[in-house]
């Protein structure tokens, strides 16, 4: 059987945590900032962990996360 290739995009958006959840960056934080409120663009910082439906696609395409 031949090795599986790591989807490399995703590689470099995903990260695995210490209890092995995938965690991501939200969007919308690129341009056009200035009509954002603060406290939107500050809360747009943060990591999410990613939603339980889209789990399954994300270990298919990072094997060995």
């Amino acid at each position: 059987m031949p090795k599986m290739k790591t989807n490399r995009s995703a590689a470099k958006r995903f990260k695995k945590t210490g209890t092995g959840k995938i965690v991501r960056n939200k969007a919308y934080k690129r341009h056009i900032l200035t009509k954002k409120s603060t406290k939107n663009k500050r809360n747009l910082r943060k990591d999410v962990v990613v939603d339980a439906t889209n789990v399954s696609n994300m270990k298919k395409i990072l094997p060995y996360m």
